[in-house]
Parts: structure tokens; sequence; C-alpha cells
């Protein structure tokens, strides 16, 4: 491309030289010619003038004063009341310019030799063609300049396109001063910034996906176990069958609520729900795996309450809940759900050594994690709960105590739902 750019712009400046140079040198030419005839016509008239004074006065006329005042001229007098005569040596080979003048009297002839004119066109030519050459080298120089101050941001332009075509997302934030290319740099840029958050999004899905997977799936091979463990008895088969089809149902729902979520389109709506029911659905889920672990699940606290929020969200955000004590906690798991003046309350408390105090709330930033865990259960429960308009705190570190904070449902939102949003 720049050596495009390099002979589209010599072209450019060839052609006006061109263009200008030949008619220029064609009227040097013809100047210099009609100044030397110009000359020797006036040498002539004033030869004619003094030789007719001279004559007119009766005095002679001397060659050698004319041959003295008309240097490198050839003079031929032919003048009424006096002989001809010649001053001067005939310009060699007949390459002569000649120019006369004439009156009553007589006439007189000048003549010059033309290589002398000659010569003097030659240099003024020369002269030309050096001025053009000077016009060329400057357009050689000013284009080799512009090329390469177009060539090389295009060509980083062009580095830029390929990093994105190859999935390194990363903005260039060079710029080359030339606004239209900036332009596109700018654009570019832009663009980057899109892709590396579209990407970042993927990645964000993909991990997000795997953890909120995990937790109805270890629900699933729980209820499975428990099936393999009671294959001869064929009631808890079948009750332990159903419980397995509850948790695929909500490995379903959990799918579409981070398809969801991944298109940013979660128009999930807070609804009343009944607050007991969901507490009982993930205690009857967990109980197995606790019991196994020698440890037990007790509910306390007011019944019959009811909230809005969106019956999947909440499960899963208890659900990771008491996972995290399974694996982290300690001693009897007590789940007490109470409703104060602003919120309906959801307490989840253990028995173990609790949070240390270095990670505090920082439990709830992305990839924290204080048992080796991935350090997203916790971010993405406190995300669900706020997408229902609700709050996850950790309200006490030793024993570990988690309370979820839903808004009371009033006598005008039983009948309708009510979009989310913060609490």
């Amino acid at each position: 491309m720049r050596r495009r750019l390099l002979s589209s712009m010599l072209l450019v400046a060839v052609i006006p030289v061109l263009l200008l140079g030949v008619p220029l040198g064609v009227v040097v030419v013809r100047l210099i010619n009609d100044e030397a005839a110009q000359e020797l016509r006036a040498e002539a008239n004033r030869l004619l003038i003094g030789v007719e004074y001279s004559l007119g006065q009766q005095q002679g006329i001397n060659a050698d004063q004319l041959a003295k005042n008309y240097p490198d001229r050839y003079l031929q007098v032919f003048v009424r009341g006096a002989q001809p005569f010649e001053v001067g040596t005939p310009p060699p080979g007949g390459r002569e310019l000649t120019e006369e003048a004439r009156s009553e009297n007589g006439y007189v002839l000048v003549s010059r030799d033309a290589a002398q004119i000659q010569q003097d066109i030659r240099a003024r030519l020369v002269f030309t063609a050096v001025l053009g050459i000077v016009a060329l080298g400057a357009a050689v120089g000013l284009a080799t300049i512009t090329s390469q101050r177009l060539s090389r941001p295009l060509r980083e332009l062009t580095k830029i396109a390929e990093r994105l075509g190859s999935g390194d997302a990363r903005p260039s934030r060079h710029r080359s001063g030339i606004p239209e290319l900036d332009l596109v740099a700018d654009v570019l840029d832009r663009s980057a910034l899109r892709i590396s958050d579209l990407l970042a999004r993927e990645r964000e899905f993909a991990t997000d996906a795997s953890h909120q997977l995990r937790t109805p799936l270890t629900g699933l091979t729980m209820r499975l176990e428990e099936i393999v463990a009671a294959a001869d008895e064929p009631g808890i088969v079948r009750e332990e069958g159903e419980a397995a089809i509850v948790q695929v149902e909500r490995l379903t729902a959990v799918i579409d609520e981070l398809l969801a979520a991944a298109r940013r389109q979660r128009h999930a709506q807070a609804a009343p729900i009944d607050v007991d029911d969901v507490v009982e659905q993930q205690i009857t889920e967990w109980e197995p795996a606790f019991r196994r672990a020698q440890r037990s699940l007790i509910l306390a606290g007011d019944r019959g309450l009811s909230a809005l929020g969106t019956t999947g969200g909440l499960s899963q955000v208890l659900s990771t809940l008491l996972e995290n004590s399974l694996k982290h906690g300690d001693g009897a798991l007590t789940i007490n759900t109470s409703s104060t003046e602003r919120s309906i309350v959801i307490e989840v408390a253990d028995q173990g050594p609790g949070i240390p105090d270095a990670l505090g709330q920082k439990v709830f930033e992305r990839s924290v994690s204080g048992g080796g865990g991935t350090g997203l259960g916790l971010t993405l429960a406190r995300a669900l709960v706020a997408a229902d308009g609700g709050r996850l705190e950790l309200v006490k570190r030793s024993p570990a105590t988690f309370a979820i904070f839903l808004r009371h449902v009033t006598d005008s939102e039983r009948d309708r739902r009510v979009v989310s949003g913060p609490a």
C-alpha cells in the first residue's frame, strides 16, 4: 500500500511539472530568440542613423571605430554617398542571426553568431529543468513522508483488526493524529471493549453455570444414592424417586435462569411466595446428607410467613447456604424465620468455627473463599436475592450466621406481580 501511495502521489506531482515545464521551455526559447532579434534590430537602426549622420556632416566612416562599437557583430553597410563596406567577420557555417534597418538613403545589415543564442537558450532550459527536478525531489520527499504517515497507522489498524479476529480484545489506544484514521481506531477500540465485555460475560456465565448446576446435581446424586441404598424397600425408592424428579425440575429452572441472566434478559418478577414451603422443601432435600454427616437440621421461628420473591431464587440461595454449612460448618444447622417491621428474615446458622476475621464481608466477593472452594456460591446467592428485591448479609461471623431479608407482601401486591428491584 505504501508503494501505491508513493506512486500515486509522484504521478500527481509529475503531471503538473510536465504540463508547466514544457510550455515554460517553449516560452523561454521564444523569448530569448525575440530578445536577440530586437537587440540586433536596435543595433541596425542605431548603425544606420550613425552612418547617415557622418555622411551628412561630410565626415568619413571609421571602420575600426564601428568594430569597437559593435563587437562580435558582422556589419554590412549599403548607403548612398559611400562605398558599400563590411565590418567584422561573418559567423562561421552560416549560423547567423541577421536584422536590417532601411531608409531612403540605403540600408544596413547586422549579424551575430546564433551559437551564442543557442548556448543562452540551453542555459535557461537547464535552469528550468533543474527547477523541475527540484520540484520533483520535493514531491518525492513529501510523498515519502506522507505515505509513511498514512501507511504506519493503517498497518497499526490492520494489527488491531487481526488481534480482534484472533480473540485478543485489548484496545490499542494508539492514535496517529489523522482524524479519519483516529476515528476508525476509536471504533475498533470500542468494538474491542464490547468484545472483551462479551467474552468476560461468557466466561462468567460458564463459571456461574458450572457452580450453580453443581448444587442441584449434588442433591440429585444424594437422592440417587438413597434409591440405591434402599433398593429392597419400594416405598423408600418411590419417595426418593419423586424427590429426584423435583431435583431435575429444579436443575431445569436453574439452567433457564442462568441463560436469561447471560442474555441480560432476566425478567424474573418478585411475587408472593410461601416461605415455609421453600424452607421445608430444602430441609427435605438436604436432610439425608446432614444425617450421613451426623448433623441435624432444625426449623425454628414463625410459621405461615409470605414474602416477595421467586421460589427458584430463594431455593438456590438456601441450597447454597446449606451446602456451605455442610462443607465448612459443624453441629446442628438452624433455619429461623421471623418477621420484622421492614422485612421477612430467614436466618441460617450452625455451630461451626465460623468465618475468619480476615475474610469478614469479603466472603461475598467473587473468587474469595476460606475453604478451598470456588468463591462463587455466596456471590451468586447475594445477586439472586438482590434480583428479587432483597438482601443477603453475614450478621455474625462465629458461629457463621447468614440472614436473608425479603420484602413484605402488602394487600395491593397479593393480587398482582411486582417488578423486582433492589430492596
